[in-house]
């Protein structure tokens, strides 16, 4: 895996130690991730709910740490673009799951050897304890096989 040791130290990255933010459950082939975000008095708005940069923050990477690993080497991955639709107001504890199939491995592998790019969009939806959605979270990534990325 390209990016292993992140995982193993993912909890410990300053940005998530500072937002609360904690990597529950991850599956060895990195296809599913659980996250976790618990309301603290360091991550509170003026209102006394979750700070909406720190709900942003816990749907950040993962998608793109998901697809480096399981393309490989062989492929670039970057975000393009990300949106944040807020919901309710979050209290609590929120999570968010991170599901990637090997459908969709198969298919945006496919789409970038085959043409200029893939662009996926995967939407995740933030939840909290009572599982009513708090925030989802829209995600659009760029990939392209690293012999055509240079190229232009």
């Amino acid at each position: 895996m390209k990016h292993k040791w992140i995982f193993r130290y993912i909890n410990f990255w300053p940005p998530f130690v500072g937002a609360g933010i904690r990597v529950r459950k991850m599956t060895p082939d990195l296809c599913h991730f659980e996250v976790e975000l618990k309301l603290r008095f360091w991550n509170k708005n003026a209102m006394g709910t979750h700070f909406g940069g720190s709900l942003f923050s816990m749907a950040d990477p993962f998608y793109v740490l998901m697809l480096s690993n399981n393309l490989g080497h062989d492929y670039a991955v970057w975000d393009k673009s990300s949106s944040i639709r807020f919901k309710k107001p979050a209290r609590g504890k929120i999570i968010a799951n991170f599901y990637l199939s090997q459908e969709e491995i198969d298919r945006i592998k496919s789409e970038a050897d085959q043409s200029d790019r893939s662009e996926p969009n995967f939407k995740v939806c933030l939840t909290d304890e009572s599982g009513e959605i708090v925030a989802e979270v829209e995600k659009i990534l760029s990939i392209k096989h690293k012999s055509k990325a240079h190229k232009k």
